[in-house]
């Protein structure tokens, strides 16, 4: 048999010419980051940097009908990616045209373009989904709450799995449009601020904006019906608190509690610099839980956290992590301390500022607490093993590693370091090793051995050790007047 050998024309070769040269170049991007203590959160291969969820709830069943969109860019030649994702998926579309989607491992949808995706290409994801939340159970959990008149999702590490396909770890933050539609009598609650709202047919629409960047963790959604005040900080910053309208006898604790949440906020940028986000606030649905959470600009407090009565240190640590957690964020789950060891040294500051016992004061107390052999010192808050990530210690440890290094540093270094991390580490994401790097730089002293003992070793530092500090020699100490409330906050930071 001859072959004829086919010359292409121009138009043919251009054609030709504008696909990748070799599509085995192109794979699939990582299911998971590499975490840590989660290596499957989070996916690789591309970046996201906005997310527009258009979802329709129908307390009464369920429902959750969703359209998301993702905007984002890759960051390797793609053949195909993963999505973090639980529901039922109808369609995707990449860039306008279907792709094909299989599930695969707990939470995985594996989607492929119809033509391999370059490496640096801006893209856009839509995914059409629908399901009921509270019956998708991952490991025998769901973090889907439902209420007498709604729903809540509000939880950590993982969230947003249950309700709108991500790249589901901190270190891809990204800005968010929410749009709720759910009965009309029912409220629908969201990051930032509200940016419009609407009625038709029997269904009010909530349009909600978050304009930073913001974890997937972090972002949240509450339906129901909810009692809402609005305020202004002495900034201007717009405040948004919210409690259910049947909380019951927690009611007046919690909303004297999260009423404060302007004066807290205004005392914490005196403490760590300009608030970062574009909103403020709180909210307490009717859900039976004790912790709370502090998703992006409207932190999460569960109403049995307020069992005891009105808590504001609880506020005062969930509104620390804006900075602390949601602005500058962990770069590893196991940098927890980042996010932990500040946010509860925020509330020792309060107790200080309050007259209620100063930082020395509850640091000489929780260490006088823990004689060397309690299981206390054997968690290491610099890399406490997933099983401890909520530990006491990690708080309680944590602070006190702060307290010692003000008495190390002296409290203009201190408080400087407090400001400028904040500050220069805006919107990012960083380690425990980058904070230790950054003291000393600020401080122009070797710190590294001082962290080691107080974040990574086993065993009780000894007192003084690299500072003055924590009662050697002294008698028992008495419990600061503020502990018994900071004391209550521990349970509420168990998830």
């Amino acid at each position: 048999m001859r072959h004829r050998l086919l010359v292409p024309g121009a138009a043919a070769l251009s054609l030709l010419l504008a696909i990748p040269a070799s599509a085995a170049g192109f794979t699939p991007g990582a299911p998971g980051v590499g975490d840590s203590y989660y290596p499957e959160s989070g996916n690789g291969g591309y970046d996201v940097s906005h997310y527009d969820l258009r979802l329709k709830y129908q307390p009464k069943t369920d429902l959750l009908e969703g359209t998301a969109t993702l905007l984002a860019r890759t960051t390797q030649d793609l053949s195909r990616f993963n999505l973090d994702f639980g529901l039922k998926v109808s369609e995707i579309r990449i860039n306008g045209k279907k792709a094909s989607f299989a599930t695969s491992g707990k939470h995985e949808l594996e989607v492929t373009p119809a033509t391999p995706l370059e490496k640096g290409k801006q893209i856009s994801v839509v995914v059409r989904y629908a399901g009921k939340p509270s019956e998708l159970k991952i490991d025998n959990f769901s973090a889907w709450a439902r209420t007498p008149d709604g729903a809540v999702i509000a939880q950590e590490p993982d969230a947003a799995v249950w309700w709108f396909p991500s790249n589901d770890h901190p270190t891809d933050k990204a800005t968010y449009d929410i749009s709720v539609a759910v009965p009309d009598g029912t409220q629908a609650l969201s990051n930032g601020v509200l940016a419009s709202q609407s009625s038709k047919l029997g269904w009010t629409r909530y349009n909600w904006r978050s304009d930073k960047p913001q974890a997937t963790y972090l972002t949240t959604l509450a339906v129901g019906k909810f009692d809402i005040t609005t305020d202004k900080t002495a900034n201007g910053l717009p405040v948004i608190n919210a409690v259910s309208k049947d909380l019951g006898a927690n009611a007046g604790s919690a909303r004297a509690s999260i009423e404060r949440t302007a004066e807290a906020t205004e005392w914490l940028e005196s403490v760590f610099g300009p608030y970062p986000f574009n909103a403020v606030g709180g909210y307490v649905p009717n859900v039976p839980a004790h912790y709370a959470l502090e998703t992006q600009t409207r932190p999460f407090y569960g109403e049995k956290a307020f069992d005891r009565g009105t808590n504001v240190s609880v506020v005062v640590h969930e509104l620390a992590h804006q900075w602390y957690g949601d602005s500058v964020s962990l770069k590893d789950w196991k940098d927890i301390w980042i996010n932990e060891g500040f946010a509860a040294y925020s509330q020792w500051l309060w107790s200080e500022k309050e007259g209620e016992g100063t930082a020395q004061e509850l640091a000489d107390y929780v260490y006088s607490q823990h004689p060397a052999d309690d299981p206390f010192w054997k968690v290491k808050p610099g890399n406490p093993g997933a099983e401890n990530q909520f530990d006491d210690a990690v708080y309680d440890r944590g602070a006190l590693a702060l307290q010692a290094l003000r008495d190390k540093v002296g409290d203009k270094v201190f408080f400087g370091l407090l400001k400028s991390w904040p500050t220069e580490h805006r919107y990012g994401n960083a380690s425990v090793a980058d904070f230790v790097k950054f003291a000393e730089k600020k401080s122009g002293k070797k710190l590294a051995g001082f962290f080691d003992t107080w974040l990574f070793q086993p065993s009780k530092p000894a007192a003084g050790a690299g500072t003055s500090a924590f009662g050697a020699g002294r008698a028992p100490v008495a419990a600061p007047k503020s502990w018994k409330q900071i004391a209550a906050t521990h349970d509420v930071h168990r998830h």
